[in-house]
């Protein structure tokens, strides 16, 4: 392992990044330029669009036989998604959080949540599994494209963007949209073999896993565009962006990245027991929190994402120490497993306090209207 190494590393970090956003810019263009509603476009190109980089790094590494990487990438990323991202986010300004995300969105990226793992308990991700995950994220498209052809609401955190997308791009000739979209994906497939290959080398002079890397570095890397598309929609005051922003790309990882990469992957995604034991639970623990911490007011505070964003760091602190037989391991794994219930239990108390709230208050406005 050299220097070199490292500036691969980031180069293909940023190679991600911008190619997503070269391909989402091209195709919700050349969406608009064909009539397609701008709610539509939202739903099913920038969407997918969003999980582009995990997409093309989970391919990539399956494709390469590095299906470790492959797993610890999703899995990572959606840790990091609801820990790292609405973490930081809160604490910037706190996050408000729309009836629809309460009562549909999070239901449903629990069900996907732990459909995923009582998929995994098997040890492997085959393609028969890849191909139920995958039918879940087409589904869920049609349906959302039907409830917003008929008017039943869609992510309204779209409607900006795709208005600025038409602003700039949409007065393009068709020809140089698609010739964006083809850099896109170009950038998106260089970008992902130099970060699956320097991240590889990295695993391998450092003696760590490949799941290690996969849900440290690769993950926070890919990760990065929801990031500073959530704290930068807190700082304009767009507090209920991230909060969407997130529960849909979790979704869209889960379903559609994993779907895919084991529908592609030669020998299926083997699952290793440390992804059984930790980090599979750790996802949904995180994923579940949600439901009690939205319950309380209907917003994720400052406390609570300092909270949420603590129990990122030490997660990730656990994951260091364990893949070097730190003896820190052995201090900090016990500690947080009387923590983590304890703050689970303060969650849950809150949110069941804020339920109730909510209950009375709706209660008392049926008695006014009679």
């Amino acid at each position: 392992m050299t220097i070199w190494t490292f500036v691969a590393l980031i180069i293909g970090l940023g190679g991600l990044v911008w190619g997503a956003d070269l391909m989402v810019k091209g195709a919700a263009s050349i969406a608009t330029r064909l009539g397609i509603e701008p709610v539509i476009v939202g739903l099913t190109v920038v969407a997918f669009g969003t999980s582009a980089p995990e997409l093309a790094v989970s391919v990539g590494a399956a494709f390469g036989g590095e299906t470790d990487l492959a797993l610890g990438n999703v899995v990572g990323s959606n840790t990091a998604n609801v820990l790292l991202i609405l973490g930081t986010s809160a604490v910037v300004g706190g996050l408000a959080v729309t009836m629809r995300i309460i009562r549909l969105d999070i239901p449903i990226v629990l069900v996907a949540s732990f459909a995923m793992f009582l998929l995994a308990l098997d040890r492997e991700i085959d393609r028969l599994d890849g191909a139920l995950l995958f039918a879940g994220v087409v589904a869920y498209t049609v349906w959302l494209v039907r409830a917003a052809r008929r008017g039943d609401g869609g992510p309204g955190e779209f409607d900006e963007s795709i208005e600025e997308l038409e602003e700039a791009l949409v007065e393009r000739p068709v020809p140089v949209l698609l010739l964006l979209v083809a850099a896109g994906v170009a950038v998106l497939v260089v970008g992902s073999q130099l970060l699956v290959g320097s991240a590889t080398d990295i695993a391998e002079h450092f003696g760590v896993s490949e799941l290690v890397i996969g849900l440290t570095v690769v993950s926070i890397g890919t990760s990065l565009p929801e990031l500073a598309t959530s704290v930068m929609a807190v700082r304009r005051g767009e507090r209920d962006i991230a909060v969407g922003n997130v529960v849909g790309s979790n979704l869209f990882n889960l379903l559609s990245v994993l779907g895919l990469t084991g529908l592609v992957a030669p020998d299926g995604i083997p699952v290793d027991d440390a992804a059984i034991r930790l980090d599979l639970p750790v996802m949904l623990a995180a994923t579940l929190a949600l439901v009690p911490i939205i319950w309380n007011g209907f917003e994720i505070k400052r406390w609570e994402g300092a909270l949420l964003l603590g129990f990122y760091v030490a997660y990730v602190g656990f994951l260091v120490l364990e893949a070097n037989d730190h003896e820190g391991a052995d201090v900090l794994g016990p500690v947080m497993l009387i923590v983590t219930p304890l703050v689970l239990l303060t969650f849950a108390v809150t949110g069941f306090q804020g339920w109730r709230r909510h209950v009375n208050r709706r209660q008392a406005v049926r008695f006014d209207r009679s």
